[in-house]
């Protein structure tokens, strides 16, 4: 994709700044984020409802949370479309997949269509084209409550060219997250641009980009996104959302190329989403977060000025080993300080 260095070559010095807080929040949350697997189990249910609500919300549905977590629950919600059903509980499923398993899912043509096929697997409309690439043309229109069309936002790529197009984006992105010549970031955000450009499917194309979205942060080591739904940030920012993409959108192709305003709003959406997830670490969480033998270890030094490691397995009841493991990980979340050295070594809450 010889248009990505002079993509580049546009962006504001402000975008270095904002990938260095986002990965310097992505190393505090990798070094600190082995917590209590039950209650992170819980984040991502909920998660899962929000985002899910969410996404589906900018397209126009209007499921709330509550309804969504109701609905996936097997309470019947009889005043709702079954299109709105329908598309909520596809995006549930398909996003509870990718968490799931994203280790061993990969991004590829044929995953793509996949997720596509699972993510309209409900809708009775989308029946025959889901999982397949759009036979005719579509455009990405302002429609009344009554569905017509009022204005024309801009017209994708068309038809015919679609599957070179797709494949193209595909091949370049995996070969260049693979060679991480470029910060994946900027990859990233650049796939799900020129992926709603060519906006390949007759529809869902919005969802299945925040789906692809979630997957390609994931392995790229962005381990908090299901604890944190970006889907909510982007539903909250809606306005600046639609308004980034249109100012990008139409100069792609034009020969003066500039998708900064989309970068730009992209990284502020995960500098948000990371800020998020470490707050998830901070010390109104924390008790929540901990395990039962942090917790303990925690409290304990609460009420000390300081201890070494024997004197706090007494005073915990938690035994010896276990001890080196927690204080490691609240001294990585500079929760305590470690004073002296070898026998001499004492502990401090900080």
């Amino acid at each position: 994709m010889d248009t990505f260095e002079k993509r580049l070559e546009k962006l504001p010095s402000s975008i270095v700044k904002k990938i260095g807080q986002i990965d310097e929040l992505k190393g505090h949350w990798i070094s600190g984020a082995k917590l209590n697997p039950q209650v992170l189990g819980r984040l991502k249910k909920s998660v899962l409802v929000t985002s899910a609500g969410a996404s589906t919300r900018i397209e126009g549905a209007v499921l709330s949370d509550e309804d969504v977590e109701k609905f996936v629950r097997g309470i019947g919600l009889q005043k709702f479309s079954s299109r709105d059903k329908a598309e909520v509980k596809g995006y549930y499923e398909l996003l509870s997949n990718i968490f799931d398993n994203w280790r061993t899912l990969r991004l590829s043509e044929s995953s793509i269509k996949h997720f596509h096929k699972e993510l309209l697997k409900y809708t009775e409309k989308d029946q025959r084209h889901r999982g397949e690439y759009k036979i005719s043309d579509n455009a990405v229109e302002v429609k009344d409550p009554s569905g017509n069309t009022i204005a024309v936002i801009f017209k994708p790529t068309p038809a015919y060219l679609t599957p070179k197009e797709m494949q193209e984006l595909v091949e370049w992105t995996t070969t260049e997250l693979k060679k991480k010549t470029y910060h994946p970031l900027l990859l990233i955000a650049n796939f799900v641009v020129e992926f709603l450009n060519i906006h390949p499917f007759m529809d869902g194309n919005g969802r299945l980009s925040r789906i692809l979205t979630n997957l390609l942060l994931l392995k790229e080591g962005y381990n908090y996104v299901p604890y944190v739904s970006h889907e909510k940030i982007i539903e909250d920012n809606k306005p600046d959302y639609y308004l980034a993409l249109r100012k990008s959108q139409k100069t792609i192709k034009s020969g003066e190329e500039n998708i900064a305003p989309w970068f730009e709003f992209f990284l502020d959406i995960f500098n948000t989403q990371s800020k998020a997830a470490i707050k998830l670490l901070s010390d109104e969480n924390i008790e929540k977060l901990f395990s039962p033998a942090q917790i303990k270890v925690w409290q304990y030094l609460q009420g000390v000025d300081q201890a070494s490691p024997m004197q706090i397995s007494e005073g915990t009841n938690v035994p010896r080993p276990t001890i080196n493991q927690v204080l490691d990980k609240l001294l990585k979340l500079k929760r305590v300080e470690r004073i002296g050295l070898g026998r001499a070594t004492r502990y401090k809450k900080l």
